[in-house]
């Protein structure tokens, strides 16, 4: 059997049935890595993407639970029962004036971008400590940089997950887990469907290197932080957005 640097390992990733989630998955699939894939209620692209990472030779759990919940994440962790690394991935979005701003929307954005996320986070931090090595990865955002206009929560929680990498990673340096964020600018998933055309060319005419970025890009920012190669960096931002901020 041919060697791969993810064998023997297992990763977590939520959010495994968006457009992000899918290309880290399958991307992690190939390197050799076992994987525990979250969905909340798309079973037809969890299917999709099980019968597409079958060929990979690892083994693929899919859990699946509603982050907007509070206690979610315990029928998560509840089905995992050895880790070595957390990408977490998941992630909603909405648009809007900030007096326009329902509660409903500001706590499930709330919940599933930054309570879930340290709740999942501390619930298996002990299989990892057991281990002292491990990795956490969080996909976070351009506009947790640098704040967006007509997104204000959304930025808020986006910025509360960078915070988040920041603080923990300084606490876990010594115990051999890292922790890193990758903040994408605009990628190609169905995040952006909601543009219109006219929207989307002002968009990609704002961004330096001319377009959005691509999913597989946001991917392999994953397995290098996962790697080996990135052994020395641990509380890092990786700005992923072609140049359209610095």
């Amino acid at each position: 059997m041919e060697w791969k640097k993810g064998m023997g390992q297992w990763i977590l990733v939520t959010g495994a049935s968006g457009g992000i989630g899918q290309a880290i998955a399958k991307q992690l699939a190939e390197e050799g890595y076992s994987l525990y894939l979250h969905f909340h209620q798309n079973q037809p692209a969890m299917d999709k993407l099980l019968a597409a990472l079958s060929g990979y030779g690892g083994e693929y759990v899919p859990i699946q639970a509603d982050l907007k919940q509070p206690d979610a994440y315990k029928k998560m962790v509840g089905n995992i029962f050895t880790i070595d690394g957390i990408v977490h991935a998941s992630g909603i979005s909405t648009y809007g004036l900030f007096t326009d701003l329902q509660d409903k929307e500001m706590m499930d954005l709330w919940s599933v971008h930054v309570q879930s996320m340290m709740c999942i986070t501390r619930e298996l931090l002990p299989k990892m400590l057991s281990k002292q090595s491990g990795n956490i990865i969080v996909i976070t955002s351009i506009w947790g940089q640098v704040g967006a206009a007509m997104e204000v929560a959304y930025s808020t929680v986006k910025g509360a997950q960078i915070s988040f990498v920041k603080a923990l990673s300084k606490e876990l340096a010594y115990n051999g887990i890292r922790v890193n964020a990758v903040a994408p600018g605009a990628i190609e998933t169905n995040m952006l469907q909601s543009f219109s055309p006219e929207e989307m060319q002002m968009i990609e005419e704002e961004i330096p290197m001319g377009r959005v970025g691509r999913p597989k890009e946001v991917a392999e920012s994953i397995s290098f932080l996962l790697s080996e190669k990135s052994s020395y960096m641990t509380g890092q931002v990786l700005s992923l957005n072609g140049g359209w901020h610095m």
